[in-house]
């Protein structure tokens, strides 16, 4: 996925045979690319298109799962809110929880959650 220039002359070689010997790896590539700038960039415009043309890679079971996701990813895509926040509490109340080797009950854990409040 890196820029052949960014690369040092062994990699290069690397790549290049990587490329030669495997025929569909080249356009898979530039589809992974194409899929990563679209995302960077918000752009849901083009979200079947790429979708549509990641069919005929070697990742074509991930974009058929993405194409099976494509209305929750389309308004990822074009809607300002994050879940973000929420996933953040939701990964330190799963981390207390752990830390508690699940021995504690319901009432401790919630007096450690709201401690830390």
């Amino acid at each position: 996925m890196s820029d052949m220039s960014t690369l040092g002359a062994e990699e290069r070689l690397l790549v290049t045979r990587l490329l030669d010997e495997e025929a569909g790896l080249g356009t898979t590539i530039e589809w992974a690319k194409c899929l990563s700038a679209m995302l960077r960039r918000k752009v849901v415009e083009k979200l079947d298109d790429v979708l549509t043309a990641g069919a005929d890679t070697m990742l074509s079971g991930f974009a058929a799962g993405l194409r099976r996701d494509f209305d929750a990813i389309a308004a990822a895509l074009e809607l300002p809110w994050t879940t973000s926040p929420v996933e953040g509490q939701i990964s330190r109340l799963k981390m207390l929880k752990r830390t508690m080797y699940g021995r504690a009950g319901f009432e401790l854990l919630r007096a450690r959650v709201l401690q830390a409040a």
